[in-house]
């Protein structure tokens, strides 16, 4: 099989999801960037509410009116492999993944379906990596996960530092990812990927393992790296010069990168070395900001572990289909800094820094952006990356920044 690229589909994109919260806003990032040339479909389970958003959709552009709708469910394959045969990419929103997401896999890597999420969940890779990398290889289809806030900043960001470093007859040793000023909304989908998470562990500890190693991201049979534990307490960066705080998409983000460089043959090194934390500013100030962020993370995890405190945070926390107004989103942003060390043609060192910004709120906005330009590079872009469970880096690399970068995010790279 050929994978994706199958010009005999009907349509070049079926956005999964399309009803909830986060996917009605992918439909229309996608619609008001334009359906010329773009064989778009909507997907869900209730034909009625995709009749709604298609409707909603055409105020931003008449031909929305027309858009394909295909009806399905996440636990019914047959329906599933229906709508992956149609499709050169499935953009899916519908999380948690590791509770609806691994039938929409298992169809799109048996029919050369080209597939980008926005999953947060090690454990939900780490079990389609297994299951279903071998067959993904053979079609053609190119699986990507985390297409969005996590973790397309940390991983592209991470591979444009990587190929200034390449651009100057250099090699990049290590990079030091700080997520810093951002504004944004909680999001109900990461909180209700959370929740699932602590009942995964709670029924099977052996889940544990896969979230604490540094490495469960690997491909199999390739040796750990040289990386430690993610932050968990307060610290201070003196190239920075910023106190910094554990920040809690690491758990992930850093997993991502370590696959991306394995992926791409090591690029980065066999003992490149990759971290993450907040950013939380300079003086007494950003102490403050630490501890405090430091604390409510230390506090957090037990607190949804534990019943009576889980109850109490569910009725307060965003739910999935919930999220902020248009006005909020629009306002907001996110600032991400990266410090890359390595060593330039010569062997001396040198030292790059990398700035990735959001002009939305990260986790909606900016987030729609990312995996919406995601399906478009799959769908339409010249890669060169084989197919199997990828990561944004290794699928799509510099095709995607591009993308990004006419979208309005910045992706740059300034001396020291």
């Amino acid at each position: 099989m050929t994978g994706a690229s199958d010009t005999q589909r009907a349509h070049d994109i079926v956005l999964w999801g399309a009803t909830g919260f986060t996917g009605a806003l992918v439909a229309e990032y996608l619609v008001k960037r334009g359906l010329d040339g773009v064989r778009l479909a909507l997907a869900g389970r209730n034909l009625a509410k995709l009749e709604k958003v298609r409707a909603e959709l055409s105020q931003y552009d008449p031909k929305a009116a027309e858009l394909p709708l295909l009806v399905g469910d996440s636990h019914d394959r047959a329906s599933l492999d229906a709508i992956a045969r149609q499709a050169k990419v499935v953009c899916t929103t519908v999380g948690p993944y590791a509770k609806y997401g691994s039938e929409l896999v298992a169809a799109c890597a048996e029919h050369g379906t080209h597939y980008c999420d926005l999953t947060g969940e090690t454990q939900f890779i780490h079990r389609m990596i297994r299951a279903h990398e071998a067959q993904a290889r053979e079609t053609g289809a190119r699986l990507v996960n985390c297409c969005g806030f996590d973790s397309i900043p940390s991983d592209l960001g991470t591979y444009m530092l990587y190929k200034a470093f390449a651009d100057r007859g250099g090699q990049v040793h290590r990079v030091r990812m700080f997520c810093g000023e951002t504004k944004g909304a909680a999001s109900g989908g990461t909180i209700a990927s959370m929740l699932n998470l602590v009942d995964e562990v709670k029924r099977d500890r052996s889940v544990l393992k896969v979230l604490g190693h540094p490495y469960s991201l690997y491909p199999e049979g390739e040796r750990a790296g040289v990386d430690g534990s993610d932050q968990r307490g307060i610290g201070r960066d003196d190239d920075l010069g910023m106190w910094t705080a554990p920040f809690i998409m690491a758990a992930i983000n850093a997993k991502v990168v370590r696959r991306s460089n394995a992926l791409l043959d090591f690029a980065y090194g066999r003992d490149f070395r990759y971290d993450e934390c907040a950013s939380t500013g300079k003086g007494l100030s950003g102490l403050t900001r630490a501890a405090v962020t430091a604390g409510g993370m230390a506090a957090f995890l037990p607190a949804i572990a534990f019943g009576p405190t889980r109850r109490l945070l569910e009725k307060r926390l965003p739910s999935p289909g919930e999220g902020p107004d248009r006005a909020t989103r629009e306002s907001g942003f996110f600032v991400v800094r990266l410090i890359a060390d390595g060593v330039d043609s010569g062997g001396n060192p040198l030292q790059l820094r990398g700035r990735v910004e959001g002009i939305n709120d990260p986790g909606y906005g900016e987030t729609a952006k990312m995996l919406g330009e995601s399906a478009l590079c799959l769908a339409f872009d010249e890669l060169d990356s084989p197919g199997g469970l990828r990561t944004p880096a290794s699928a799509m690399g510099e095709p995607l920044i591009e993308r990004l970068r006419a979208a309005g995010m910045t992706f740059r790279v300034d001396e020291r």
